[in-house]
């Protein structure tokens, strides 16, 4: 079966001006047009219009998307059950936090004290379940089963006040590094200097033991490892570049 564009906007809920601009950057180009010149998608646009929203989903940039379908070694079957994967994490991790809700709303209204460890215990969970998705397999082959474990233990005994240090050091990290990036500071300066320090309180917050080689090793992965650059570089390009080089000159 084809499709207009307008009845593939309403069938989809992607409005025919973003399948226009699939269309302009080479995303998803229609099958051909209608008499009239409109364009016209098959099934094969369709399954790949899903396969976009599937990754969109995940927070998968345009560009990214393009190059995973358009690499000839694109599996679709192996790639729908990556995500079922990540949207059933994802799942659970939601279905953690209304419960905490849930409950820190009956607690209210039933005037009763919820402990401080169940109060942020979805929380974590879902820190631990981001990090197994993105991270775990990578950290497991570079630094051993045994540091990653231990690492994961202490971080799901970590208070509360462990917890709220350890987020916010994170959101001032990158409050931080917009700010230097923005005003064209040198890493090398004393602004670099004081989020190279913000960075190594935020490694040790939940009770890890410093070590500098480490240090200097994670923001390496800043800048090789496109997941770590998207996630500093998301609201200002050059962040993890900047941070790795504010760590790498103050850090030794």
């Amino acid at each position: 079966m084809e499709y207009t564009i307008q009845e593939l906007s309403r069938l989809s809920g992607v409005t025919t001006r973003a399948l226009r601009w699939y269309d302009k950057i080479g995303l998803l180009k229609p099958s051909g047009r209608t008499e009239g010149g409109y364009r016209c998608y098959g099934p094969a646009e369709v399954d790949r219009l899903q396969d976009i929203l599937y990754y969109r989903a995940l927070g998968v940039e345009l560009a990214r998307i393009r190059a995973c379908l358009d690499d000839p070694s694109f599996d679709r079957l192996a790639v729908l059950r990556s995500h079922l994967s990540a949207l059933e994490t994802e799942r659970d991790r939601v279905q953690g936090l209304i419960e905490s809700v849930r409950e820190t709303i009956l607690s209210t209204e039933r005037k009763k004290i919820m402990s401080d460890e169940r109060k942020f215990e979805a929380l974590k969970r879902g820190v631990l379940e981001e990090y197994g998705r993105t991270y775990e397999t990578e950290s497991r082959e570079k630094y051993g089963d045994a540091k990653v474990d231990a690492m994961l233990t202490r971080f799901q005994g970590v208070t509360q006040e462990q917890y709220q240090t350890w987020d916010s050091l994170g959101r001032e990290i990158l409050e931080k590094l917009s700010a230097a990036v923005d005003a064209g500071a040198d890493p090398a300066s004393e602004v670099g200097k004081e989020i190279a320090d913000l960075h190594r309180r935020w490694l040790t917050a939940t009770g890890d033991k410093y070590d500098v080689q480490r240090h200097r090793g994670i923001v390496e992965l800043y800048v090789q490892d496109e997941r770590f650059t998207a996630y500093y570089d998301r609201e200002r390009p050059g962040c993890a570049q900047f941070l790795r080089d504010a760590v790498l000159h103050w850090v030794n």
